[in-house]
C-alpha cells in the first residue's frame, strides 16, 4: 500500500528541488502503483528506528525534520504538482495528495485522516491543510472519527478537483500535466506562492506580495511573449522562462 519510508521521503523531496531548479521541467506528477497512493508513514525504516531511548524534543523534531518538511517540499516546489491519487491515501499519504496543487482521483480511492485510530494527533501538516480545504467543522469531522472518504465525497467536500474512472487516471493526469508545461511556468509558479500565502496574510500584505510578484514576473520571457501574442492576435508560446 505504499507506506513511504524515510529514504523514500527524501527521495521525492529532493526530486521536487530538482524540479525547482530545472528550467526543463514545466510540471510535476506525484503518482503511485499498486492498489494504494500511500497508506501513511513506515517509520521501521528511519535513522532512529532503533534508537535505545526516547527524550522529550525527539518526537517534535522527528516531525519538524520528517512529515512536515515532506509536506513543505511539495508546497514550496516552483512547479505545479498534480496528486493523481490510484488508491487508498491515508494519514501522510492523504496530506502528500491535498498538499499538492491539483489533485485527480481514480473511482476507487479514498481518503483516511487515520490518526485518530492509533491516538495520535494528525501531523504533517494536516491540521493546516484541512480547514482550509473545507473550513474547521468538515476537518474535524474527519480527524476526530477517522472515517474513510470515498473520492465522491471527496469531490463533493473540496479536496479533489477531479474524479475518473481508474483505467482514466493515468491518462487525465498526463494531460493536465502536458497543459501546465505548456503554460506560462514562471506566471504559475508566482501563482501558486500568492495563493498559498493568502489564507495566512492581511489583505494589505496579499496585495503587495501581489504587487511584488507582477513586477518579478514582467521580467520573464513569457510575459512578454503572452503580451505580445496578444496584441498580434495569435496564440502565445511559451518556453517556461
Amino acid at each position: 500500500m505504499n507506506a513511504v519510508t524515510w529514504d523514500q521521503r527524501e527521495r521525492i523531496m529532493a526530486l521536487l528541488s530538482a524540479a525547482s531548479a530545472d528550467p526543463s521541467v514545466r510540471a510535476v506528477v506525484i503518482t503511485a502503483t499498486g492498489k494504494g497512493f500511500c497508506a501513511g508513514a513506515d517509520l521501521r525504516g528511519s535513522p532512529d528506528s532503533g534508537s535505545a531511548e526516547r527524550v522529550v524534543g525527539d518526537v517534535a523534531r522527528m516531525i519538524r525534520q520528517g512529515a512536515q518538511r515532506f509536506i513543505a517540499s511539495v508546497m514550496d516546489c516552483e512547479k505545479p504538482v498534480i496528486a493523481a491519487v490510484n488508491g487508498t491515501a491515508a494519514g501522510i499519504g492523504a496530506h502528500l495528495a491535498l498538499a499538492c496543487d491539483l489533485v485527480v482521483a481514480a473511482d476507487s480511492a479514498k481518503f483516511i485522516e487515520v490518526f485518530v485510530r492509533r491516538g495520535l494527533v494528525p501531523d504533517g501538516g494536516g491540521a493546516y491543510l484541512l480547514p482550509r480545504l473545507i473550513g474547521p467543522q468538515r476537518a474535524k469531522e474527519l480527524m476526530f472519527f477517522g472515517d474513510a472518504v470515498p473520492a465522491e465525497e471527496a469531490h463533493r467536500l473540496g479536496l479533489v478537483n477531479r474524479v475518473v474512472p481508474s483505467a482514466d487516471l493515468e491518462k487525465t493526469a498526463r494531460e493536465w500535466a502536458e497543459r501546465l508545461a505548456q503554460g506560462p511556468t514562471r506566471a504559475i509558479a508566482l501563482t501558486k506562492q500568492l495563493v498559498n500565502a493568502s489564507l495566512d496574510t492581511d489583505r494589505s500584505t496579499a496585495f503587495a506580495a501581489e504587487a511584488t510578484a507582477q513586477e518579478l514576473n514582467m521580467t520573464t520571457r513569457d510575459a512578454n511573449e503572452g503580451v505580445a501574442s496578444f496584441v498580434e492576435r495569435r496564440s502565445p508560446s511559451y518556453e517556461g522562462r
